[in-house]
């Protein structure tokens, strides 16, 4: 294996360490994780396309699910290939470049997921709160404008953010301690005092973090009290179903999410962050689908209708 504690001064390329330290479990992992990558990838695309076959789904509920599930995607495909490859060889450098490339895409789509899930909350507020106006208030211009605003904020956000960070001069040590070019494990690579780098690191994920999340408590906030104001028990169950898959989405997203970012730095440890990590890039994006399609009629009625349709149409041809 090659020496991943060579030193070298301004490296152009790093060591992903990963799960170097479980050589006799790589195999397995391998096949875990590709099982839940493919998982990953046919769940999202199954929702995209149920939605795209079946005008029933075309409402501005469904319209962000598709953007989530179509980020989802790309989110772990920014990650879990290169990991996988990383898995079955000795080889586990990424150029400078590459590492730049993967933490630009990385940081743009869970920043964007961020404003996407704030969004979605929006959208249940007022299909709650202002059930009559909500197809007025919820146009399909104003579903895109959300939509092409939770893109522009991440990718101006985090562009900004991952340029800078690869401004800071890199040497000594090579060794990532990750699976991927994240942001903690990069700053403390840098030789120089990060002190102030880590503050406006931690400054950006309070801001661009922490700010959809309060929007999508205060649209909760609002969804709870009108809940608890509907006459019938049946009223009030129905109406927080319409949410529960988006409130699970949420806690999950963001407990790993803030936990990564946001905790004490005294709390930082190598192995703790990989299994954080994990959470957030693997596991959450293939529970998403099932979350958004296990207690969904309207999404389980969509798929037996299209399937169907499918072999209805090859009965025809035959």
């Amino acid at each position: 294996m090659e020496d991943i504690g060579e030193n070298q001064t301004k490296p152009n390329e790093f060591i992903l360490v990963g799960f170097s330290d479980l050589a006799g479990l790589q195999i397995l992992l391998f096949f875990i994780f590709l099982a839940t990558y493919m998982i990953t990838l046919v769940g999202n695309l199954l929702i995209i396309l149920l939605v795209k076959l079946n005008p029933s789904l075309q409402t501005p509920m469904y319209f962000f699910l598709v953007n989530l599930s179509f980020l989802e995607m790309c989110y772990t495909t920014s990650v879990v290939p290169q990991m996988l490859i990383h898995l079955l060889t000795e080889h586990k450098s990424i150029s400078k470049a590459g590492c730049a490339a993967q933490m630009y895409v990385f940081t743009i789509l869970g920043l964007t997921e961020c404003c996407l899930l704030a969004a979605m909350a929006y959208d249940r507020y007022v299909a709650i709160s202002h059930p009559l106006h909500y197809t007025v208030i919820m146009n399909h211009q104003v579903c895109t404008q959300l939509a092409a605003a939770s893109w522009i904020i991440g990718i101006s956000v985090e562009v900004a953010q991952t340029t800078w960070i690869f401004s800071l001069p890199f040497c000594g040590s090579k060794r990532i301690q990750h699976f991927f070019c994240d942001i903690p494990p990069l700053v403390k690579m840098a030789c120089t005092d990060t002190t102030k780098n880590e503050i406006v690191v931690m400054t950006v994920s309070v801001l661009f973090i922490m700010s959809p999340f309060l929007l999508i408590i205060l649209s909760y906030i609002r969804i709870i009290s009108t809940i608890l104001r509907l006459p019938s028990a049946e009223g009030r169950r129905k109406a927080f179903s319409t949410c529960s898959s988006h409130i699970t989405v949420v806690t999950l997203f963001y407990g790993t999410a803030l936990f990564a970012y946001l905790r004490p730095k005294s709390s930082y440890t190598p192995e703790s962050d990989k299994m954080i990590s994990l959470m957030y890039t693997v596991v959450t994006p293939a529970l998403n689908p099932i979350i958004y399609t296990l207690r969904n009629k309207e999404v389980k009625g969509a798929f037996k209708k299209t399937v169907t349709r499918i072999f209805s149409a090859q009965d025809s041809t035959n």
